[in-house]
């Protein structure tokens, strides 16, 4: 197979913040103990086409480079990119939940950075025979690695009414998921669906003329849904994340791009979990066992500037979260006669 051309749009999103958060820690000298590398080392648990790799490879020049991507047209793209870099990268095919597998396999189960840019990849959106799009037709498939089994068209044309609800509903957000699902399954009893355009038909018919005036594309929901569905890809955020923290060596900082409020919830919770004290309440003094060991690099979630949505209509929705880890958990009792 003829590895894809890169899209000749291709703009890294919030490119300055997340190398101005995460140069920090890719340049300061390891300590004795944070990890089996000489130099220091990024993990991109997405890497896709590799713009912010090639950023932070450009601006830290003693970085290492572990690249993860899901998808081999990715991973063959980003490695071309990074071609000038070859000493300093090495690429992983693998979902970013199999993080700690991936690192122990590498031998280097301490990093100092993490990056996680979560939802589609420019490479992705743009291929419109993936049928990821609305906008497009093409076959109902979603997948992000193209191998696994599950695609949207088994979803559409297997799973129940309430199950189709609840995936609408939970990961789409979709006020309608009730009405939709109802009027899926009806469609489906007389032709199941196998392309996108179709789908999308029922979809604006089944939203009222009222709420189809705001809200964007009456698909949008639906489509983000199934594709979340598809990917496990909530799943796997959850996964990661922890995997993340722990990952991390004290100093080593983790950013994450969240495109959507359940995303964001998700590592707002993670990160903000890490940067509390976990004593119970009353105590006179934290227990070293008991403090938090994150600390916290941005106030909520940071949004792209106007100037950057205008020019990169992708970035709109963006949320930037970052942490740096300040010290080791402690065993309980540590020190103890």
């Amino acid at each position: 197979m003829a590895t894809p051309r890169v899209p000749p749009r291709h703009e890294p999103v919030m490119l300055d913040e997340i190398v101005a958060v995460l140069a920090p820690a890719l340049t300061a000298p390891l300590a004795d103990d944070a990890s089996n590398s000489t130099r220091p080392v990024l993990v991109d648990c997405t890497l896709g086409l590799g713009g912010h790799a090639e950023a932070l490879l450009r601006a830290c020049p003693e970085l290492h480079l572990i690249g993860l991507d899901r998808d081999p047209n990715a991973l063959a793209l980003a490695t071309r990119r990074l071609a000038p870099y070859a000493d300093r990268t090495t690429f992983v095919e693998a979902v970013y939940d199999e993080l700690t597998d991936v690192l122990a396999e590498l031998g280097r189960p301490r990093v100092q950075g993490i990056l996680l840019d979560l939802g589609l990849s420019s490479l992705q959106i743009d291929d419109t025979d993936r049928g990821f799009a609305y906008a497009v037709d093409a076959p109902l498939d979603m997948r992000m690695d193209g191998q696994q089994e599950l695609t949207a068209a088994e979803v559409v044309n297997t799973y129940s009414a309430s199950e189709l609800a609840r995936i609408l509903r939970t990961y789409g957000e979709e006020r309608f998921a009730d009405r939709i699902a109802r009027r899926v399954v009806a469609a489906r009893a007389e032709q199941p669906f196998d392309t996108s355009a179709r789908l999308v038909g029922v979809l604006e018919a089944a939203i009222p003329a009222a709420a189809r005036k705001t809200g964007g594309h009456p698909a949008k929901r639906t489509f983000q849904a199934l594709r979340i569905e598809v990917n496990r890809e909530l799943a796997a955020l959850e996964s990661v994340l922890p995997q993340a923290v722990a990952a991390l060596a004290v100093g080593g900082r983790i950013a994450v791009l969240a495109y959507h409020s359940l995303e964001d919830r998700l590592v707002k919770q993670v990160l903000a979990a890490g940067s509390r004290d976990t004593a119970p309440p009353g105590l006179p003094v934290v227990p070293d066992e008991h403090q938090p060991q994150l600390m916290l690099l941005t106030r909520g979630a940071q949004k792209p500037t106007e100037a950057e949505i205008v020019s990169n209509r992708r970035a709109a929705s963006a949320r930037f979260r970052a942490a740096e880890r300040i010290r080791e958990p402690q065993t309980r009792g540590r020190g103890a006669a």
